[in-house]
Parts: C-alpha cells; sequence; structure tokens
C-alpha cells in the first residue's frame, strides 16, 4: 500500500501533466512558432538570437551557444525571482526549474508579471508550489535540485556542495544585494545572514502583525540584473564574477567585498564543506612568485638620437646643499645650496625715503 509521501508525489506528477498537456493544447490555439533548434548569428528580423550572438563575434563570449546547456532553479518567483526567470528566458536558459509556495494576490501587481483577473494562481509554472522548508518537501526539492539538470541551485546546497547565487531587496525597498555561495570558501546564509549584515537588524523583528514590507519594482528589477549578470558571467566564463555586489538606491553606492566561511557556523553541513576545502587547498601544490627585475634597455635608432642630460656634474653639484642627517629609510627629495654672502654686488643701507629714490633715478 502506498505511503501518504508516495501519494502527494504522484499528485504533483500528474499536476506537472496537466499543466503540460494545457500548454500543449494552447500552443497548437494559438500556432506558436516551432523551437529554434541552433542559436544563429544571422541578423534577420526572424532571429531573436542575433543580438545574443552578437556578443560572441565582439570578443565578449566565446562560446554563447553553451547558454542552452545549462538549466537553472530559481527559488522564490517573487519581485526579484520572477523578473529574473524573465531575463533567464531572454537571455536563452535551455532550462528553469521555479520553486515558489505562494499564489498571487493583488498586493502582488506591483511586482509581478501578471494581471488582476488572475490573482488566486500559483506562481510557479512547473507546479513545484509547495514550501521547500517542511520535511515532506524538503526531499523531493532536493531530488530535484541534484538530478534536474542544474548547474546552479540554500541550505540544501550547502548539504549537496552545490555552488549558487541568493539576492534579496531590504525590508525599505531602497538597497539589495547579490551574493555568490561557494559552500566551504565563502559565507554561507548561517555564517553571515545577509540582511543583518547589510542593516543590522535582528530578523525577528521583521515580521509583524499588520505591518508589510515595502515594494519597488524598480529596486528589484536592478537586483535582478544585477543577479541574472553575475548567473551569465559564471555559466559562460567572461569577466569578473562577483562574490557580493550591494546595491543601495539612496545614493547609488554599489559595494563590493568577499565575505569567508565561518569556521564557527551553526550549519555543520557548511562546517563538512569548509573542512573539504581545506584538504583540497592543502593537496594543492604552491606556486612560487619569482619576481625578476626588468633591465632597462635604450635600444637604438635609425636617426641616431641619443638622450644626453643638458646639466654638466659641476653645475649639478653647485646646485645641491649638502645632506641633512636623517634616520635609516627616509631620504630627501632636493638638496638646497648654500648662500655665500661674498659674491655678488651690495647696495649700502640708506635712510631715505622711496619717494626720494624714485626721484633721483628721474634725474640720471
Amino acid at each position: 500500500m502506498a505511503t501518504v509521501e508516495e501519494l502527494k508525489l504522484r499528485i504533483r506528477e500528474l499536476e506537472n501533466e496537466l499543466i503540460k498537456s494545457k500548454q500543449k493544447q494552447s500552443d497548437a490555439e494559438h500556432h506558436l512558432r516551432p523551437k529554434i533548434d541552433k542559436m544563429s548569428a544571422e541578423v534577420v528580423d526572424s532571429n531573436p538570437y542575433s543580438r545574443l550572438m552578437a556578443l560572441k563575434r565582439m570578443g565578449i563570449v566565446q562560446d554563447y551557444e553553451k547558454i542552452r546547456s545549462y538549466a537553472v532553479a530559481v527559488v522564490g518567483v517573487g519581485g526579484v525571482g520572477s523578473v529574473t526567470a524573465e531575463m533567464l528566458t531572454r537571455c536563452g536558459i535551455g532550462k528553469l526549474l521555479l520553486f515558489d509556495y505562494d499564489k498571487v494576490e493583488l498586493a502582488n501587481m506591483n511586482r509581478l508579471f501578471f494581471q488582476p483577473h488572475q490573482a488566486g494562481l500559483n506562481v510557479a509554472f512547473e507546479t513545484h508550489n509547495y514550501n521547500i522548508t517542511t520535511m515532506d518537501n524538503f526531499t523531493h526539492f532536493m531530488d530535484r535540485i541534484s538530478h534536474g539538470g542544474i548547474e546552479e541551485g540554500k541550505p540544501a546546497c550547502n548539504e549537496l556542495g552545490q555552488i549558487w547565487m541568493e539576492s534579496g531587496v531590504s525590508e525599505n525597498a531602497v538597497s539589495g544585494h547579490i551574493q555568490l555561495i561557494i559552500p566551504g570558501e565563502t559565507a554561507c546564509f548561517a555564517c553571515a545572514p545577509p540582511l543583518v549584515v547589510a542593516a543590522n537588524i535582528d530578523e525577528k523583528t521583521l515580521k509583524r502583525d499588520g505591518v508589510c514590507a515595502a515594494s519597488l519594482p524598480t529596486t528589484m528589477g536592478v537586483v535582478a540584473g544585477l543577479l541574472v549578470q553575475n548567473v551569465l558571467k559564471y555559466l559562460l566564463g567572461f569577466g569578473t564574477v562577483s562574490y557580493y555586489l550591494g546595491y543601495n538606491a539612496m545614493q547609488d553606492f554599489f559595494p563590493s567585498m568577499a565575505m569567508k566561511a565561518n569556521p564557527q557556523c551553526d550549519d555543520r553541513h557548511c562546517r563538512r564543506q569548509q573542512d573539504e576545502y581545506k584538504k583540497k587547498e592543502a593537496e594543492r601544490p604552491k606556486q612560487e612568485v619569482v619576481q625578476e627585475e626588468e633591465e632597462v634597455v635604450h635600444e637604438d635608432n635609425e636617426w641616431g638620437i641619443e638622450l644626453v642630460s643638458e646639466v654638466s656634474e659641476a653645475e649639478l653639484q653647485d646646485a645641491s646643499g649638502p645632506v641633512p642627517d636623517l634616520p635609516e629609510g627616509i631620504t630627501v627629495a632636493y638638496t638646497i645650496p648654500e648662500k655665500d654672502g661674498s659674491s655678488g654686488e651690495t647696495v649700502e643701507e640708506t635712510d631715505q625715503s622711496l619717494e626720494e629714490l624714485m626721484a633721483q633715478m628721474k634725474k640720471m
């Protein structure tokens, strides 16, 4: 006899099949274009990939077609997640796995791609519409992350050792961040909770009855753009991948940093990943960097021009003064020559006023 968990899993599978059937029926009714098998750089109006493939022609990305071989899981399809999913789709990602336990509400209209009459729909389109933090659903979520054909994936990634990225927007909606998390090497959620790091706020005080967080679609769009850009750089191997990049909308400030993993992290999987990372680093052979001073070489030129100082050694010595006795490690940029009181003509002192001297000069 089947267990309750097996029946729930079967129900999810049937729901997925039903959605796929409805999608096929909808596609047939709207006569949608067939899937494009190969990304082409041909510049024609009917090619949706021509501007993406231009990155390859310009030398930014070596192999943009590789984007279609990747699958990305988006956990949380809200203000940032929904924009992220749309951007990844426009960039040609091969597969998207969307996870969200919430439903569309009228209060979401300012940040989600839905219309008021769609209120009540599940947010996720591939019907993984459940809370991943419960015991019943966590096993299925872990299975999809491990075997769903994805490269990127929360605490689950610490256990699996998968590299993943997270993002967030502050409660006042005027700041946000993205973060690349490499289990064992960089800080995880338990090492340094992002909200506490960014605003020094206790997370327990955030959820209060009758109080909701602010929401600006502009801030969420910026954060989603930074997140997807970081994902593309990581997957396609171009530019510099940011470990932590913040965004402050009030000052247009983008702080960047890298946070190391906390050896006393509360997550045991994080501590285990740290131990494995240390072992790998210890086994890796260290390369000694030898700095060689380059000898300055003055190459001959066809015109026979030579660089000659216009100041002779004697003139340079006359223009220099004695070097003061300074502590070790301190030098002077130049010295002042001593004044010779006997050289040159001098004028006798007089009690006459300036007007009287001027009058004498006019008579000369």
